[in-house]
């Protein structure tokens, strides 16, 4: 019994945990922002047509830019240029305070297309820093315009941006008289949803391979015993591959309680998982191919929830070993190894999950009857609250380039009712927006580069 009230706690997200007055407080940080100019395009003869995706595009960009508030005041555009993709008065836009300065040109393309032409400028060095030319046609508007704003970020930072990326999440939006959670997938801005899984069940503890080619998580199954005097309807949660260029699905374990919570290692071949066939939930590591399992935690309290750096050189992960959900760490080459708690913040923890670079761990936390976001340091230093007052906020996650932490919120709407949703923060806590709206109960985000 004990397992399952554990198993429930973490992975339908119905106990986490938080507070501790000595933390850095929501919005503390700050740093100076080049301010940055998109600035009104110049236009070729272009049709209605034409023009309605030439506005379009430009303002995917300018939104796309309007994420990256913390770095850039790209907000507000000052006089707006005239002819400058052509002649681009640099010396106005340095008066005007301007660090980088984008200019456009739409060009007619075939049918309804336009031939967008681009040029970034860093103002104070006089220098072009890009040049381009897509076609961009109305059906495929905007991951076209997210490419092209992914390349003017890099031009401008050197370093990839998040306008490319998705992000995976569960919905219940299909549910009747049974509850149904699917798989969905969406922009990193909330437009697009796809569905990816029709299974009529319940879909839990999603996670994508490190080429962005495979989903693991976990389903509820169904299975029928037959006897001499009776069938029996048992149920398991079992751990499924999906690879979605084949759209193949596949069982990786069926074994008999948890098989839940996997997270891929350096390659899709080893993967970490919570199993508890043995009668306690313990995290092992799985060869996909060969079947060989080695365990990685060994405790008579419930080891669950595990997290990876990139280098496979430390798991975060969550136990009740100390009495309640709390955050370890260890290193995972062998069982038990330098295991180490770092959380102690709050009533319970959940969901702790690493930065690109390995450095921090963000987390979920309980204190005063409520669920909020905390970051800390890989070795348990520089606690910091990210939410405070913003509803219940559970299962965060940093985006690919550790700028942003999308998670899942649930408002309470009225006493009976409640609606949780997927949001977006930088990773200072500054709330950015809502991603999903009018979607059912959401849950579990996770970003990629899908």
């Amino acid at each position: 019994m004990k397992h399952t009230v554990f198993f429930f706690l973490l992975f339908l997200a119905s106990q986490l945990a938080l507070g501790q007055d000595a933390v850095i407080a929501v919005g503390q940080a700050e740093q100076d922002k080049a301010k940055l100019v998109i600035d009104d395009p110049e236009l070729g003869a272009l049709s209605g047509d034409q023009k309605r995706v030439s506005a379009e595009l430009l303002e995917v960009l300018r939104n796309d830019f309007l994420f990256y508030k913390h770095k850039f005041n790209a907000v507000d555009y000052v006089e707006k240029g005239k002819n400058s993709f052509s002649t681009p008065e640099l010396e106005k836009w340095q008066a005007n305070g301007v660090s980088f300065f984008v200019a456009g040109r739409m060009d007619p393309g075939p049918g309804q297309s336009v031939d967008a032409s681009f040029k970034v400028w860093s103002v104070l060095a006089k220098k072009e820093l890009y040049s381009g030319k897509v076609r961009v046609s109305s059906d495929g508007l905007r991951p076209t315009a997210h490419g092209i704003a992914d390349a003017l970020y890099r031009s401008v930072t050197g370093k990839p941006s998040i306008f490319k990326s998705k992000i995976l999440f569960i919905s219940d939006r299909t549910s009747g008289k049974e509850i149904e959670k699917e798989l969905y997938l969406m922009d990193f801005d909330g437009r697009r949803v796809d569905k990816l899984t029709n299974f009529n069940s319940v879909v839990l503890s999603p996670s994508i391979s490190p080429d962005n080619s495979k989903i693991m998580f976990s389903l509820i199954a169904s299975r029928r015993e037959v006897s001499r005097t009776k069938v029996r309807v048992l149920k398991n949660i079992d751990l499924k591959l999906l690879d979605l260029k084949t759209k193949k699905l596949t069982t990786i374990s069926d074994r008999p309680g948890i098989n839940s919570g996997a997270i891929f290692g350096a390659t899709q071949d080893t993967i970490y998982l919570t199993l508890s066939f043995s009668g306690n939930a313990d995290i092992y590591e799985l060869n996909v191919s060969s079947g060989r399992m080695r365990k990685i935690t060994s405790h008579y309290g419930d080891d669950v929830d595990p997290s990876m750096t990139r280098d496979g050189s430390l798991m975060t992960f969550l136990t009740n070993r100390s009495g309640r959900a709390h955050i370890y760490t260890l290193n995972p080459s062998e069982t038990e190894k330098d295991v180490k708690r770092i959380s102690f913040v709050g009533q319970f923890n959940a969901t702790p999950r690493f930065s690109p670079d390995g450095k921090e761990i963000v987390f979920t936390s309980w204190v005063d009857n409520g669920f909020d976001l905390y970051r800390i340091g890989a070795d348990g230093n520089n606690l910091v609250r990210l939410t405070k007052g913003f509803g219940s906020n559970e299962e965060p996650t940093f985006s690919p380039d550790g700028e942003f932490i999308i998670f899942s919120s649930k408002r309470m709407l009225s006493r009976r009712k409640a609606v949780q949703d997927v949001y977006i923060m930088n990773r200072e806590g500054e709330i950015l927006g809502q991603l999903t709206q009018d979607f059912g109960q959401c849950f579990s985000p996770q970003w990629t580069n899908l």
